[in-house]
């Protein structure tokens, strides 16, 4: 068991930020599948796989980014809300990964500060937690409501450090996406890529990811040799 003493020195504190969609959350393709729907719903053709490798943006960045430019855009707020309709019907179906919920408890018995930063809708955000069921771990989170540009710019992250008061310099981010890699590294910030979300190592590691795991349940079983377990004992505490 993880001492809180080691996370704790001097009044400096060191804490996690955890996406949650695809990295806490078993999500990613139920998101997929949403997205296709709302596009059909507006005669859009988009392939799930073109989709899939889009989650974990925003939702209008999404969007923007999967149909074509002279589209007309004033449906784009209907495609949005399409989406957070289907999402919405499988809130009960949502399920944690294997260990994220011991994961969260881990840091947080360390004396980790530790921010959910996702580019989810506050709603959706809000379904995800409930999934889990570990709010007593989590200090703050942060959604696509607290940042004006979604992943991949690093708008949600920066919320989430000044929620929690933790620096770039003394934080870890954890993440399934591309996009969640290239934000913590516009903050550089060392980002940890999970492939549970459906992105593979190879992809992650490209994007910036220092290490890669399985699934918040394979970071708990390596936890003192990875990225989070240095903050857990700081050179300088």
């Amino acid at each position: 068991m993880i001492t809180q003493s080691h996370a704790l020195s001097r009044g400096r504190r060191w804490g996690v930020l955890f996406d949650v969609d695809g990295t806490l959350v078993d999500s990613s393709y139920i998101h997929t599948l949403a997205w296709w729907q709302a596009f059909r719903q507006h005669q859009h053709d988009v392939p799930m796989a073109a989709i899939h490798r889009c989650v974990g943006m925003g939702g209008a960045r999404l969007v923007d980014t999967l149909l074509p430019a002279g589209r007309n855009r004033e449906a784009d707020a209907e495609i949005l809300t399409s989406h957070a309709a289907v999402f919405a019907q499988s809130w009960p179906s949502l399920r944690p990964f294997d260990g994220a919920k011991e994961l969260l408890a881990q840091c947080h018995a360390g004396g980790l500060a530790i921010a959910l930063a996702s580019s989810a809708r506050r709603q959706d955000l809000a379904a995800n937690r409930r999934a889990l069921g570990a709010d007593s771990f989590i200090h703050a989170a942060t959604s696509a409501d607290d940042a004006k540009a979604s992943k991949p710019a690093p708008d949600i992250l920066v919320a989430a450090l000044e929620a929690v008061g933790v620096l770039t310099a003394d934080s870890v981010y954890v993440g399934d996406a591309v996009w969640d890699m290239q934000a913590a590294a516009a903050l550089g910030i060392p980002a940890i890529g999970v492939t549970c979300g459906g992105t593979s190592a190879a992809e992650l590691r490209d994007a910036g990811a220092a290490e890669v795991y399985e699934g918040p349940r394979d970071i708990l079983d390596n936890l003192q040799a990875s990225a989070i377990g240095r903050l857990l004992a700081p050179a300088d505490a």
